[in-house]
């Protein structure tokens, strides 16, 4: 009931940040695409087509690099949740193959232990983050939103993460106490 419940809210994290990513490749190729064009009409000497289309708002996308930069650590964030529950995380096995299966265990316990450490430390550095650019009021150059607002989004992927990791802890600890893994299985479709 658990599982399934943390399942779903993993999943759909990775879905907004699937969505987020997909939206910033549009924003990086329509800005090309305009950039590209804008210097084109120049370089045929077009100046008055290419400003009549720059101010129709045709063109390179003002901001779109911190945009990416913004939405960029959000997405990456909001695929950690899914990855640690389903253990999709990239791995080499050619020494662990041989373990017995308790060992094996063991260690996959204490890698979740560092994982979960790790992930912790990120979101309490996140949120110190946060508040230091709230309290600073730092805006982005061209656009002018606030920094905090993509401190804010990338925190609450991070936390969900860190708590995503440390129940993922519980549920290693519970196998290598009861060698039952049947916690751990998840179907990924």
């Amino acid at each position: 009931m658990v599982h399934r419940a943390m399942m779903t809210v993993c999943r759909a994290m990775a879905l907004v940040g699937g969505l987020v990513l997909i939206a910033l490749i549009t924003l990086v190729c329509v800005s090309i695409l305009g950039r590209a064009l804008n210097g084109l009409l120049h370089s045929m000497g077009d100046f008055a087509l290419a400003q009549t289309l720059l101010d129709l708002g045709i063109g390179p996308v003002t901001g779109d690099f911190e945009l990416v930069e913004a939405g960029m650590a959000f997405a990456i964030f909001s695929f950690l949740p899914l990855c640690q529950i389903t253990g999709a995380h990239a791995s080499v096995d050619i020494f662990t193959s041989k373990l017995p299966p308790w060992g094996l265990r063991v260690l996959k316990a204490a890698i979740e232990v560092l994982f979960a450490t790790v992930l912790v430390i990120i979101a309490m550095q996140l949120y110190e983050g946060t508040q230091s650019k709230m309290r600073s009021g730092q805006t982005t150059f061209l656009l002018q939103f606030p920094i905090w607002w993509a401190y804010v989004a990338s925190l609450f992927a991070a936390s969900l993460a860190a708590l995503v990791a440390c129940y993922m802890v519980v549920l290693r600890f519970w196998a290598v106490l009861t060698a039952d893994e049947s916690l751990l299985e998840t179907d990924v479709q």
